[in-house]
């Protein structure tokens, strides 16, 4: 029997590695369908773990400018629940990649919870992240989530108490996003200080992954957090690229270079802890 589901089987495979995940978050329909269907793949291709799939909404709260652009260019493009669901049954065809749907919950209430676990499963989707749904309100999405195999991958915030993170741990699978900063998505010149001993306290409270996003840019911020974190999640660094060069002939790739380098220097950042830790031991 198989253990798991994409998502624990790939972090799984990154621990026996020593590896913290790279995590794009695209949005479908950015600059089109098919563009995000051949983006998919390349970053597979090119060092990317598990892909953030966001679902375009015309109020993205916890969106940035820079994603609420590109969730609007997704709504233009016509990147609907159903394109969505179709575009990833046909990514399956050719990739084995994680994708986890990331978004927010009046989409998802409208399509139907249960339609929405049954459909997102059967297409491969394996995994759902409601940016505005807390836990207490999340029952009508949880239980046929669970029915279907579908991790429910939930948020931590700088200013959540402890006692409500392990709250919320305990309602989450597959992994924790632990955002770094308060406020919205956007890119940052420096990530906080505190970042590494909040991260350390979450992970004394669940056997789950941490993964940190919201703030991260550059391939040495993403080796910062890979030193600390088993996932980091780019989102807004990628959505300007595509803002700027989607539609040119080498936007894709200007995308994917970035998350290639991105997964380069996390890998030296793993490599160089346990070089220090090896040298420590002798």
């Amino acid at each position: 029997m198989v253990k798991g589901n994409r998502i624990e089987r790939k972090f799984d495979e990154l621990r026996a590695r020593g590896e913290a995940a790279l995590i794009p978050f695209i949005v479908a329909g950015d600059p089109d369908l098919e563009s995000t269907k051949r983006l998919v793949v390349e970053l597979e291709a090119n060092g990317a773990d598990l892909i953030e799939l966001g679902v375009p909404f015309s109020d993205p709260m916890a969106d940035g400018p820079a994603n609420q652009r590109a969730l609007a260019r997704g709504l233009a493009a016509g990147a609907s629940l159903p394109a969505i669901l179709e575009l990833v049954r046909e990514l399956r065809r050719v990739s084995e990649i994680p994708i986890i749907l990331f978004g927010y919950y009046n989409p998802f209430y409208r399509y139907g919870c249960q339609r929405l676990c049954q459909d997102s499963a059967r297409a491969g989707v394996d995994g759902i992240l409601v940016v505005d749904l807390p836990p207490e309100e999340s029952a009508e999405l949880d239980e046929p989530a669970r029915h279907f195999g579908l991790d429910v991958i939930r948020l931590l915030a700088p200013t959540t108490p402890l006692k409500r993170c392990q709250e919320i741990a305990r309602a989450a699978s597959g992994f924790l996003y632990y955002v770094s900063v308060t406020g919205v998505t956007g890119t940052r010149e420096v990530l906080p200080t505190d970042l590494k001993p909040r991260v350390e306290e979450v992970r004394k409270i669940t056997p789950l992954p941490v993964g940190v996003g919201f703030g991260i840019s550059t391939p040495e911020q993403a080796a910062e957090v890979a030193s600390f974190a088993d996932a980091v999640v780019v989102g807004s660094a990628f959505s300007l690229i595509l803002e700027n060069f989607g539609r040119a002939p080498d936007g894709i790739g200007k995308v994917v270079e970035l998350a290639s380098q991105m997964k380069r220097a996390m890998v030296s950042a793993r490599c160089a802890l346990q070089t220090s830790a090896l040298n420590e031991k002798q």
